[in-house]
């Protein structure tokens, strides 16, 4: 029952960060920039669909993550362990790959917004990741 707690209350946070992230981003025209593939300010809303902010996942990665919550809040779910598991690792090494996610957490990029929101998201992501293990 506890550990149903502690994934839940992962969850929420890493949830909760995924919108302040979304809004920061958008506020402050932050886009995606991954090894390879870099967004425009331009096109924020459009790139999101399909790849994310700098501080946020895409809504496809979103749905599963509130989906898998909904069913752990109402009782142990095996499935939703599961989804809850490989989001946390898919979206530790999201954080990890996005530029001004790791610039925001180095000792000359930190910043009063930014900085709180990049480390709400990666670590809630990581306790998904662990918590979500068997």
């Amino acid at each position: 029952m506890a550990h149903r707690r502690a994934l839940v209350a992962a969850a929420s946070i890493q949830l909760g960060a995924q919108a302040a992230g979304h809004l920061v981003a958008l506020r402050r025209r932050r886009h995606f920039d991954v090894p390879f593939l870099t967004g425009s300010p331009e096109h924020l809303v459009r790139d999101w669909l399909w790849f994310g902010t700098a501080y946020s996942a895409p809504p496809y990665l979103l749905v599963p993550e509130a989906w898998a919550l909904a069913r752990l809040l109402r009782g142990p779910d095996e499935r939703a362990r599961w989804v809850l598991r490989w989001l946390g690792t898919g979206l530790t090494v999201g954080y990890l790959s996005e530029r001004l996610a790791r610039a925001r957490i180095g000792p000359r990029g930190l910043d009063p917004v930014e900085t709180p929101v990049v480390v709400a998201g990666w670590g809630g992501a990581v306790a998904l990741a662990v918590l979500a293990r068997r």
